[in-house]
């Protein structure tokens, strides 16, 4: 066995064995930090773009003059990312991860300077969707990496700090994002772009420091690449994807979603049929599948990710619209949810470490989600503040018990020599059920929205209080509140409409002309959690019949080593 460096050394190359004798490769507690440095700054670049972009959005379509295109950059970005997923794991399995790792920190970094200087929304998808063939890469090479040089019992204490950088960036972004778009210009230039301009100094630091403490043994296997796979992939998803994204504005049942849905299907049995006709060389070998670890493993990532993105996703918009929340002051709202998440996962992992048993882990975490989901249908307008606050962290605790085994389970399901691909599995089933359940639940919001203002603009159209309120509205020198008051009063059905394309004016409102909007939508909160539960109960029998195997006691580095020898 190679001798450990001692604490002082600040050489951060591991001791490597002879290629070929079988001798264990070993990284002491300080170079994992170092390589964690730059794994974390990557994912760091990636998790806080999707926030910061998402809060600027509407800054940004408005001077493009693409309001109505904004989602297509969504899109874009949402595709290329996930459909590389794979591709990068099948890829950095064949000829090792540092260089693919650095290439995804490079295209990310040039996506980026691009989207600077887009002039138009169109510009701006091209330029997003180069970042996502960045971004697609930066997760799950990033947890491989981990896997490379920590064994499966140690690897939870370290892969808490993901989920950590993941919870703050959540945060943050929002933040920055609304600091940023407010800006007219910052040293002449317009301030929303600096939302795509500040990744080229975090991504030419991580570049640096990744090229810098990122040493592993060299990799190279024989292998045909599935290319065809990858092509074949491309064909089932990106309608799928299109559609999921697209399909509240086009109708579930339209001629447009119909054609993604066909040619969707279509591709997807294609993939499969390439993907056996590949065999080893595939990006998802199908055997994997016949091993139950794995096949429940990413099947449960796939419910997990419908309901980590649906249920968070709406929670924002609950305290923008009925609480009347900045998109800055909604950040730090959720940093409850955040807090829950890195307890959850740092708890999890430090048990995991000690025991060596994850299993219990994803049960618990499947029951606190499910909890947390029915206190979340409990709420209404009135709930206040610090009690929603309760209920999301429960719900971050159960994401936190959950995400961190789920993702260790699959890694340890397969052969250390297959790292990439299992970690590229539980990543992109993830991403692909988050984009799903993010599609349904929003879907089942927006449908039960309009209903349900109704519904209580009815019932509040009773109240003297409220009719007097109308009354005075009517003649309100704030224009918005005029016009409100006045389709109210006429009777006009658009006015509970209004909400589905810009909710803003709720804040503008006297509070008691406001109160059937903000019940109403409350109410339309209310209906998106049941789904989560099932979901969550779905993800809780499948957990209860999944078979934990046993972690493995070397770093996936040394499991390949030891092979060899």
């Amino acid at each position: 066995m190679a001798e450990e460096p001692q604490d002082s050394d600040r050489d951060v190359e591991p001791a490597v064995a002879p290629e070929g004798s079988g001798q264990q490769v070993t990284f002491t507690h300080r170079q994992i930090l170092a390589i964690l440095s730059g794994l974390l700054l990557g994912m760091f670049l990636a998790a806080l773009d999707q926030t910061v972009v998402a809060t600027a959005m509407r800054t940004i379509a408005d001077d493009l003059d693409g309001y109505a295109l904004q989602a297509w950059v969504t899109t874009a970005y949402l595709i290329t990312a996930t459909l590389v997923t794979p591709l990068y794991g099948k890829l950095s399995d064949i000829h090792g991860r540092k260089p693919y790792f650095m290439a995804a920190i490079v295209l990310f970094v040039i996506g980026s300077i691009l989207c600077t200087f887009a002039q138009s929304m169109y510009m701006l998808a091209v330029f997003r969707a180069i970042q996502g063939l960045g971004a697609g890469g930066l997760f799950s090479l990033a947890l491989a990496i981990v896997g490379d040089i920590v064994p499966p019992r140690e690897r939870a204490k370290y892969q808490g700090y993901f989920l950590a950088v993941f919870g703050t960036s959540s945060v943050l972004g929002p933040v920055i994002g609304g600091v940023l778009a407010g800006q007219d210009e910052i040293l002449g230039i317009a301030g929303w772009r600096w939302v795509f301009l500040v990744n080229v100094p975090i991504g030419l630091v991580a570049l640096a420091v990744v090229w810098r403490v990122l040493h592993l043994p060299p990799v190279h296997r024989m292998m045909r690449i599935d290319w065809w796979g990858a092509l074949v992939l491309a064909v089932g998803l990106v309608p799928l994807l299109v559609v999921a994204e697209q399909g509240r504005t086009w109708g579930w049942s339209s001629e447009k979603a119909l054609i993604c849905y066909g040619i969707g299907v279509v591709g997807v049995l294609g993939f499969v049929a390439v993907e056996y006709a590949m065999r080893d060389a595939a990006l998802f070998p199908l055997h994997f599948f016949r091993g139950q670890t794995f096949a429940l493993g990413v099947l449960i990532s796939f419910l997990v990710g419908a309901v980590m993105f649906g249920a968070i996703t709406v929670i924002p918009q609950f305290l923008q619209v009925v609480k009347g929340s900045s998109p800055t002051m909604a950040g730090f709202q959720m940093l409850p949810a955040v807090l829950g998440i890195a307890l959850g996962s740092i708890l999890s992992g430090q048990l995991i470490a000690r025991t060596g048993r994850y299993r219990i882990f994803t049960i618990v975490g499947a029951v606190l989600i499910a909890v947390a989901a029915l206190l979340l249908h409990t709420v209404t307008a009135q709930t206040s503040l610090p009690v929603f606050m309760v209920f999301i962290f429960v719900l971050g605790l159960g994401l936190g018990n959950l995400l961190q085994p789920l993702t260790l389970a699959i890694q340890n399901a397969l052969p250390p020599k297959d790292m990439g691909v299992s970690t590229a599995a539980a990543t992109f089933f993830r991403q692909i059920g988050g984009t799903l359940g993010v599609a349904l639940f929003l879907s089942i919001l927006f449908a039960q929205l309009t209903p349900a203002i109704t519904t209580q603009l009815h019932d509040a159209a009773q109240s003297p209080e409220f009719q007097q309120a109308v009354a005075a509205g009517v003649n309100s020198a704030n224009p918005v509140e005029a016009g409100i008051a006045r389709g109210l009063m006429s009777g006009d059905p658009t006015a509970a409409q209004a909400a589905m394309n810009d909710t803003s004016f709720i804040e503008q409102l006297n509070p008691t002309l406001a109160a059937p909007f903000k019940d109403g939508f409350a109410t339309a909160f209310e209906t998106v959690y049941p789904p989560i539960v099932v979901l969550a109960v779905a993800s809780l029998v499948l957990i209860l019949i999944w078979r934990e195997v046993p972690l493995r006691q070397k770093s996936g580095i040394d499991e390949a080593r030891s092979d060899i020898g």
